[in-house]
């Protein structure tokens, strides 16, 4: 079993949940564990509210109105990209520094997020468009009525 989509989203707060509920319901139908959707689910919203909050312009200066989100479910692994056009992390260093946030902060929080809740994440600069990319893959557990269960 195969499932793909790629979502082209205004680089607005309002584009998160919409993110997080199309994969949510993707994962429901096709029979995906609720913990292992809802832990993809988190993850996927702190890549998008940083897409939103810090993909807005480009080392040139130019503001940029959108963002990509594009999930896979192909067998037993769930793989999510988020792309954004704003400056990518720092230059010289595609990994940017994952520190654990104090306990009272606000913000911050994001990056280690995804790192605890995923297998396997990347963090890279688009080498020709410029911008974040933020991938992470997780494997999939099924319920025993999956309907789309990888054989």
């Amino acid at each position: 079993m195969s499932i793909w989509w790629s979502l082209h989203l205004r680089r607005e707060a309002a584009s998160v949940p919409l993110a997080r509920r199309l994969l949510l319901g993707t994962m429901e139908s096709a029979g995906v564990d609720p913990d292992v959707s809802y832990d993809l689910s988190v993850a996927l919203t702190e890549a998008c509210a940083n897409a939103v909050e810090h993909g807005g312009y480009t080392a040139h200066g130019a503001s940029t109105e959108a963002y990509r989100v594009t999930a896979y479910l192909d067998g037993e692994k769930c793989r999510i990209e988020v792309a954004d056009s704003g400056p990518g992390f720092p230059s010289g260093r595609a990994r940017p520094p994952l520190r654990p946030a104090r306990a009272d902060a606000e913000h911050g929080r994001g990056l280690c997020l995804i790192q605890e809740l995923a297998d396997h994440v990347r963090f890279d600069n688009e080498p020709e468009r410029g911008g974040a990319v933020v991938s992470f893959d997780k494997v999939l557990k099924w319920r025993e009525d999956a309907p789309l269960m990888a054989v």
